[in-house]
């Protein structure tokens, strides 16, 4: 191999090392601590080659990756937020009975499917990746078997996965039958030199490809497995899952479109429309029911992703711009959340209903605190990450004249102000009568780790929305790699 292209793959390499690491001393000794902390120096060491790997780009490895600015950028996002939910697990699974270990196995597997993803210019990577993230998903989200939720959870994903991935495998077949290619550059070449806009094989190809990378996403009306799911499954794994594994999917649908030059398709970007404000009206409404909390970010994610599809479909730079700084400030303020919640939560059950919460700030000011910022920037008030990524997204509509789109944008975000604020209320109500503190679980110190995750999380959130421009100025950076 090619000197360059290892140090091209080295993120990747780093992070496949340590799954086969922590997989023998599994099978030497069963430490709990080990293996976290391994997994994190694994993953931490991955982030620390992405520098490395920048001074070789852009670099095509085979014909299945491409190792560039875009690529790298994403990769390094999806690494740390990854290593960021390992942390928060080992005290949510710690005290817990069964094999633990494995679960850093898994969770490192998914991950390396994810990067795939990110750096994917061609069917086979693209597909690959995608079960290899798929397939460390369908167990992670079983992985407490003790319960039946979890088991009904993992069940209805796995087989509303399965579906999405025949769509989706279906559409590619169906794209390479005409063009005779599955790298998404020739794809768009082919498309600019010949007159395949009204292939039946093509539109019908982007369709069920859309159809597939629909479902990944949970946008209506492929969102029906997101609520239960995110409400069965642990809540580390769901916070994996509204993170890492949907942040994976956005990195590979920016470069498909603009790669593959679909983005002129009419018919594809309607239906990309349609998509976007379906989810954004449905996942702000239908949370409008919820009591459970878990569900309550869970169809808050729909509404994010339908946000997020608005830029897509302003498309240019200032589309993938505003798409990706979204990504960002909804991963960061999405972790944040998940962390209260999971710190929060207990061997018996996560803290997933309101009752849990009442009167948090009155236990746990500091708990609360976080949790609130993050709220906050779900809800997109001004001074928070989530309120500069909406005002992105805005700007990018406004320049492609997206008026409906923008409606409903506007429209979403103040629906989904008063269920996000039924939760800050909560934390600050009184205390339910008789609730004795001092025995909860609630009342135990954070470990160092966790406390120190939550803390970067809360200031990267008020940080972002304090000064965004050094992240914006690098995103543009990685972008122009792109187009």
């Amino acid at each position: 191999m090619d000197v360059a292209n290892f140090v091209g793959l080295l993120p990747l390499m780093v992070i496949a090392a340590t799954a086969v690491a922590v997989l023998l001393l599994v099978a030497v000794r069963r430490r709990h601590p080990a293996a976290a902390i391994m997994t994190v120096i694994g993953l931490g060491g991955a982030v620390m080659t992405v520098p490395l790997a920048a001074r070789v780009i852009p670099r095509q490895i085979t014909s299945l990756l491409i190792v560039d600015g875009y690529g790298l950028f994403y990769t390094a996002l999806l690494t740390a937020a990854s290593m960021l939910v390992v942390i928060l697990t080992y005290g949510y699974l710690q005290g817990r009975e069964g094999n633990l270990e494995e679960f850093y196995v898994l969770l490192l597997l998914a991950t390396l499917g994810a990067v795939v993803l990110a750096l994917s210019n061609h069917f086979a990577s693209l597909f690959l990746g995608l079960e290899l993230l798929s397939v460390g998903l369908y167990t992670l989200i079983a992985y407490l078997r003790t319960s039946a939720r979890p088991l009904e959870a993992a069940v209805k994903y796995l087989i509303l996965a399965a579906a999405s991935a025949a769509f989706l495998l279906f559409g590619l077949a169906l794209i390479y039958a005409e063009l005779g290619t599955m790298e998404f550059e020739r794809v768009a070449m082919l498309l600019a030199t010949a007159d395949k806009t009204r292939s039946v094989f093509v539109l019908t190809g982007l369709a069920m490809t859309a159809t597939g990378i629909g479902f990944k996403l949970a946008v209506v009306p492929f969102h029906m497995w997101t609520p239960d799911v995110y409400e069965g499954a642990p809540a580390p794994v769901a916070a994996f899952v509204a993170t890492v594994s949907k942040g994976a999917i956005v990195a590979l649908l920016l470069r498909y479109v603009m790669q593959t030059g679909a983005h002129p398709y009419g018919s594809l970007m309607l239906a990309f429309s349609v998509m976007a404000a379906a989810s954004m009206v449905v996942g702000n409404l239908l949370a409008l029911l919820q009591e459970n909390v878990k569900r309550i970010l869970a169809y808050s994610s729909i509404a994010h992703l339908g946000y997020l599809l608005v830029a897509l479909v302003a498309g240019g730079s200032r589309g993938v711009e505003a798409a990706t700084y979204y990504l960002v400030a909804y991963m960061l303020t999405t972790l944040s959340a998940f962390g209260s919640v999971i710190v929060l939560s207990d061997p018996d059950q996560d803290a997933e209903t309101m009752a849990a919460y009442r009167g948090l700030f009155w236990r746990r000011p500091w708990l609360a605190l976080v949790f609130t910022a993050a709220i906050l920037s779900l809800a997109g008030i001004p001074l928070t990450a989530g309120f500069v990524g909406k005002f992105y997204v805005l700007v990018a509509g406004v320049e492609s004249t997206l008026w409906p789109l923008i409606l409903l944008l506007v429209f979403g975000s103040a629906v989904g102000l008063f269920y996000y604020l039924r939760i800050v209320v909560a934390m600050y109500g009184a205390l339910p009568e008789g609730a004795d503190v001092h025995v909860s679980r609630l009342a135990a110190p954070l470990s160092f780790a966790t406390s120190l995750v939550l803390t970067v999380l809360t200031l990267g959130v008020l940080w972002l929305g304090l000064y965004p421009a050094p992240l914006i100025h690098t995103i543009r950076l990685t972008v122009a790699s792109l187009l």
